[in-house]
């Protein structure tokens, strides 16, 4: 089935449309996120480049599926025969792709197929949407340009609507610090069976500079270009990061074996924003910079098209289904907050840290979780997001510094949210967690300082793909957080990511390590396995 032809206009309109916050407010401020973002001229303007013209693999990032719903998922690649140059060598001119989508790898029992453009405004990304598929059935596709066919990638729909049955296997990842280490842990992920999608839960990039060597990865054979060693501030840095990470062979395997369900943290933009305040940039500049990021990150993963940015906006937090046995509800813990109090760190917390209104998810979005938990019929509640929810402290006896840019900086709205789902009558709640570079299984309690109160629901924290290079099993603050932290029932320091299988009896847990990843090819082994049985919440070891 052949994306709408509406669908050329509407990419171009949103191409063009600029911010719409309080940014544009003055003159001088619109220039610096036209530049800053460097829209270029619609579409219609330029002749589509004839494919037979294009005389290298413009498949060189591979492909990728997600949000998958029962009756559609999305398809993605971009073409870039030369990816670390601007326009990816293809001279600023859209192109024709066509797609096929198929029951089996050898496309002997075709479903549906069609064309659709890759525009030079979204840096010859494409999003195909085809529907009316079967439910929790795997497809396969593939994309063609002249004489070119990319990696055949394999994808699945979720469950029907009404759907109890059977079991599901989610894989959670976050982390992957290119210049930190190799991607090994997708490599694995890759190879894992029976995954109904990858829960990608933040910091799939990281602005930071990257050398010609690739950093930690001491390559010599790369010889990256000077333009990846500095820090992404402009639309074009951001592409050229993606591109850098796409080219990685571990994250495209694993792209293309699983869908993907994504959310962002902080380094997709810059370390610990808020909202509209930044970190280190200037304030003037920061939209123009996150409106920039923000567009990167739509073009360069598997999103629907209401998740295109509107300028430094991005409609981010959304809920997927998978039958009666599962919703996700997917958060935005950064576009939306107030600005950490007392600092981006660990700080004791002051009068401002408690204040009642703080916000981590802004108002409308807690609205839209309250909501969606008291319409949920699913055994399961899983909320896929970024920054850790349960508390942790640091030392045994006080006064406690507590993280900032986590949970614990917004006390008053992680009230909120534990309230909410009580509220709902949530009986299975599982919250997924990345940003911290450890492993850690929590049960979320209703009052942290009584350990005797009532588990809410449980927490799995995955560790890095690669940020903060090689691991150990045990830190050095290993005993101390356990201690510490008695809902706290297991902390690992090394790479790696979790495997989260349910059914209609009880959640499992399988944490999965490396032991380095500053040389590939480390095996991946499990470290701990954990499970919380469904209407009696909490972790217990297996």
């Amino acid at each position: 089935m052949t994306q709408p032809s509406s669908a050329d206009s509407e990419y171009r309109a949103a191409a063009r449309q600029l911010c719409r916050r309080r940014l544009l407010t003055g003159t001088a401020a619109t220039v610096s996120l036209a530049l800053g973002v460097n829209l270029p001229r619609p579409a219609h303007a330029a002749a589509k480049l004839d494919p037979a013209r294009i005389d290298k693999d413009p498949f060189t990032l591979g492909v990728a599926s997600g949000d998958p719903l029962p009756d559609s998922v999305v398809l993605w690649t971009r073409l870039a025969p030369d990816p670390y140059t601007p326009d990816s060598g293809l001279d600023r001119q859209p192109v024709t792709v066509n797609w096929e989508l198929a029951g089996d790898e050898r496309f002997t029992r075709g479903v549906r197929r069609g064309s659709v453009t890759a525009h030079p405004e979204f840096h010859h990304a494409v999003h195909v949407v085809p529907e009316n598929l079967q439910p929790r059935t795997r497809y396969y596709y593939r994309f063609r340009v002249g004489r070119w066919t990319s990696p055949v990638g394999r994808t699945r729909t979720a469950p029907a609507t009404g759907d109890s049955s059977g079991s599901l296997r989610f894989a959670a990842v976050s982390c992957q610090a290119y210049h930190d280490g190799y991607f090994t842990a997708l490599g694995h992920l890759a190879r894992e069976e029976d995954v109904d999608a990858v829960l990608h839960l933040g910091d799939y990039l990281y602005e930071y500079a990257v050398d010609a060597h690739g950093g930690d990865r001491a390559d010599p054979s790369l010889n990256l270009p000077d333009a990846f060693n500095k820090e992404t501030t402009t639309l074009e840095d951001y592409r050229l990061r993606y591109a850098l990470y796409h080219s990685d062979p571990d994250l495209q395997a694993a792209h293309a074996a699983h869908p993907w369900i994504v959310t962002w943290d902080d380094h997709e933009v810059e370390n610990n924003y808020a909202d509209e305040t930044p970190d280190g940039s200037p304030p003037e500049a920061f939209l123009a910079r996150r409106a920039a990021a923000y567009r990167a990150y739509y073009e360069n993963l598997p999103l629907r098209p209401p998740q295109q940015p509107s300028g430094s906006s991005l409609q981010l937090y959304r809920r997927l289904h998978f039958g009666r046995l599962a919703q996700l509800d997917i958060l935005d813990g950064r576009q939306h907050r107030d600005d950490q109090s007392a600092g981006d760190g660990w700080q004791v917390p002051t009068d401002e840290t408690g204040r009642p209104d703080r916000t981590m998810l802004g108002s409308a979005q807690e609205r839209w979780l309250a909501d969606g938990w008291k319409s949920s019929n699913a055994v399961w509640n899983l909320v896929p997001q970024q920054t850790v929810l349960s508390r942790r402290r640091d030392r045994t006896t006080g006064p406690y510094p507590l993280s900032m840019d986590a949970w614990d900086g917004y006390p008053a709205a992680r009230r909120r949210l534990l309230d909410a789902a009580r509220t709902a009558g949530v009986k299975n709640l599982a919250v997924l967690t990345g940003d911290v570079h450890v492993h850690y299984a929590m049960d979320i309690k209703e009052d942290f300082d009584d350990t005797g109160s009532r588990t809410a629901g449980v927490e799995l924290v995955t560790t890095s793909v690669a940020s903060g290079g090689d691991g150990v099993a045990k830190p050095g603050d290993w005993q101390t957080f356990l201690d510490a932290n008695p809902h706290m029932k297991f902390y690992d320091g090394r790479r790696g990511y979790v495997l989260v299988t349910l059914d209609r009896r009880r959640l499992r847990a399988d944490y999965r390590t490396v032991d380095l990843v500053t040389r590939p090819g480390a095996p991946v082994a499990t470290a701990a396995s954990f499970v919380s049985r469904a209407g009696d919440p909490g972790l217990e070891p297996l």
